[in-house]
């Protein structure tokens, strides 16, 4: 098959086109939008023995620390939500995580808490719920 002027001249164009349009694209991917106000946060939320209080920290465009300053949850039975929820959250940057089971109450705590937390920081926390 011999390719005529005309074609060749638009597999030209189609193949510029493709490579500005991945340029534009890949330009527009490095520059992200600020999604919070960055700072530290302090929320509670109710555990199942009173308050569980977090800080957590954001920068421009994510969460970077959750740290429990205050509970009054059994020792043993939260700690493990205590050291899973926080992770899951910052490693996927979202609050659809799973609670821990026999620690759902303090599991539950810590999502709203963050929850709260990214409101403060003006987040989109149906975003990060996955309900976007």
């Amino acid at each position: 098959m011999t390719r005529t002027p005309a074609t060749r001249l638009l597999s030209l164009i189609l193949g510029l086109t493709m490579i500005f349009g991945l340029a534009a694209c890949s330009a527009s991917g490095s520059e992200q939008e600020a999604l919070f106000e960055p700072g530290t946060y302090t929320a509670s939320a109710r555990g199942h023995n009173g308050d569980v209080t977090l800080e957590v920290k954001f920068d421009e465009t994510s969460i970077v620390d959750i740290r429990v300053v205050e509970h009054n949850e059994s020792p043993g039975i939260s700690d493990i939500a205590f050291e899973r929820v926080p992770s899951a959250i910052l490693e996927g940057q979202t609050l659809a995580v799973d609670t821990v089971a026999g620690a759902t109450i303090s599991s539950a705590a810590i999502l709203a808490a963050v929850e709260d937390a990214v409101a403060q920081a003006g987040g989109d926390v149906e975003a990060l719920k996955g309900n976007n």
